[in-house]
Order: structure tokens, then C-alpha cells, then sequence
């Protein structure tokens, strides 16, 4: 069967199935990506993956003209692993002329990525919201890698009663450690040694924590060790309760690491579970 590349709203209505699993994205596929599509693929009757470089969400407009863009091979690896249909509308079709409508993720987003990328998750909630609405999924995936947009629109969708599931799939990582992401091609082969201490400091806090540190600003202060180093310049390091975000003063069996550096000028984000001592699943990152 040919992978069917649908464009508009109207495109997708006449092809619509009654198990979809959609995969969103903004294309420049990876590892971590094809993870999930083969996870949708096997989950439901089609894997659906959207490909749309949403505008709203970028703040930095050189970052938005620097987003790589190549459809026919992400279209070709999609194809490979498992989806059956490409929704790659137009920036005009998804926000057409008069668009005035936003979704406003409220406090969830405020913080970490909300402070430092401002209107980030503004752009990402109203996406997704359209994307669910047009798609109408049974499942949607999204990585864990996104931390605080996952649970942002974990929220979203209960709030706004969005059709379908969500469904996290963990952080996918390249053999030295390094969450996947496209962003990681832009870095320089010294500024990729270099974001290597990003899951090191990550693995030293959980082990940290394994032998016994409880408080977390004593956990924060191992980590910002491992990150100390001229070409990282750290935005935040926390660790917070993993469904509010908010940072918390000792480890619980629901917390939840998470940073933003930058390298080579490029901006890399990251995050880790991390579970009391008695927790079997202890020590594994995201």
C-alpha cells in the first residue's frame, strides 16, 4: 500500500478511519520518532503522522527559518516505519487568513520553557488542539523527552475534553546517552561531546538519590557539577513534582528532573524520573 500524503482538513474527513493513532511532529524524523509511529502502527488500524512546521510555537524567528525541512525523506522514513497516512497542510490551511483563535495552556506552562521561550506553549496548545479536531485519533503519541509540553497537553486535552487518548512513550537516546532530537545535528562534533554531561549529570542525581539524598537542592548541586563547564550555559536545573511542575524540597515516588542548556548555541532540553530508594524502577532515565 502507498503512503497516502494528505494536505487539507476536507482531504483527511474523506479518508478517515474509526482506530487512528496519531503521531504529531514538525518533520526532521529521527530514532525517537520512528519509535513512535511503529508503537501507533501496531496499536491501531493506521498510524497517522502529521508534518507541519508550526510558526506559532517559535519565539526565535532565525529558529523557525533554521528548522530543517525535507518531506519526501521524512515521508519515506514515516512510510518505513509503519504509518499509512501524512498530514502535511500548509501554514495557510492550519491558520487560515482572520485566524484568531488561541488555546491558553494557563499555569502549567508559565514556568521553565514557558519563562525562557514566552508564547512557546501558546503556539503548541493551539496546534495540537487543531491537529487532534482535524485527525480525530483514537490515540495521539508524544515523547517523554517534552516533559513539560507532554504534561501541558496532557492537561489541555482533559480540560478541553480533545478526542482520543494520550499516550507518553519514553525518551529515546543515541548510544551516548544523549536524548534524541533534531536539534542535535546543529551542534558541533566538540559542542556534542560536550552535551554527553547532560545524561551524565541526569544518571549522577538519580544515583545520588539511590544512595540516600532526599533533598533536592543537594541533588540540584551534584547535577550542576556535572554540567559545570565553559561551553554549557545552564538555564534551569530542577527537580519537580511530575504532574504540577512545581519545584519540591525533597524526592517523592512522583518527581521528576528536568533541565534546558545551551550549546554551541543551541538550545537542549532533558529530563529524568526519579523515585525514592525502595523503587525497583529507580534510576532509569527518561
Amino acid at each position: 500500500m502507498t503512503i497516502s500524503v494528505v494536505r487539507t482538513p476536507d482531504e483527511m474527513e474523506r479518508l478517515r478511519g474509526d482506530s487512528w493513532g496519531l503521531v504529531p511532529t514538525m518533520g526532521a524524523l529521527h530514532a525517537g520518532h520512528l519509535t513512535l509511529i511503529s508503537r501507533a502502527a501496531a496499536e491501531n488500524d493506521a498510524a497517522v503522522v502529521s508534518i507541519f512546521v508550526n510558526p506559532t510555537q517559535f519565539g526565535n524567528a532565525n529558529d523557525l527559518s533554521r528548522y530543517p525541512r525535507n518531506l519526501d525523506q521524512d515521508v519515506d522514513m514515516a512510510e518505513a516505519a509503519g504509518a499509512s497516512i501524512i498530514y502535511a497542510p500548509e501554514a495557510q490551511t492550519v491558520y487560515p487568513p482572520g485566524f484568531s483563535t488561541w488555546v491558553d495552556p494557563g499555569a502549567l506552562a508559565e514556568r521553565w520553557e514557558g519563562r525562557s521561550r514566552p508564547g512557546h506553549f501558546r503556539g503548541v496548545a493551539t496546534v495540537v488542539t487543531i491537529l487532534l479536531n482535524t485527525v480525530q485519533p483514537r490515540r495521539s503519541y508524544f515523547g517523554e523527552k517534552d516533559f513539560q509540553q507532554l504534561e501541558v497537553i496532557r492537561r489541555m486535552h482533559r480540560d478541553l475534553h480533545l478526542p482520543g487518548q494520550v499516550i507518553a512513550s519514553p525518551t529515546v537516546r543515541d548510544m551516548d546517552g544523549l536524548a534524541l532530537s533534531s536539534r542535535n545535528a546543529r551542534l558541533s562534533p566538540a559542542g556534542r561531546a560536550t552535551a554527553q554531561r547532560i545524561p551524565r549529570a541526569l544518571a549522577a542525581m538519580i544515583e545520588s538519590a539511590q544512595a540516600g539524598i532526599a533533598a533536592t537542592e543537594d541533588l540540584i548541586s551534584v547535577g550542576k557539577q556535572m554540567l559545570d563547564h565553559p561551553e554549557i550555559h545552564l538555564d534551569y536545573l530542577a527537580i519537580v513534582d511530575s504532574g504540577t511542575l512545581e519545584p519540591i524540597m525533597l524526592i517523592s515516588d512522583s518527581c521528576r528532573i528536568i533541565l534546558a542548556v545551551e550549546i554551541d548555541g543551541v538550545r537542549l532540553i532533558d529530563n529524568a524520573a526519579i523515585a525514592l530508594p525502595t523503587d525497583p524502577c529507580a534510576g532509569r532515565a527518561a
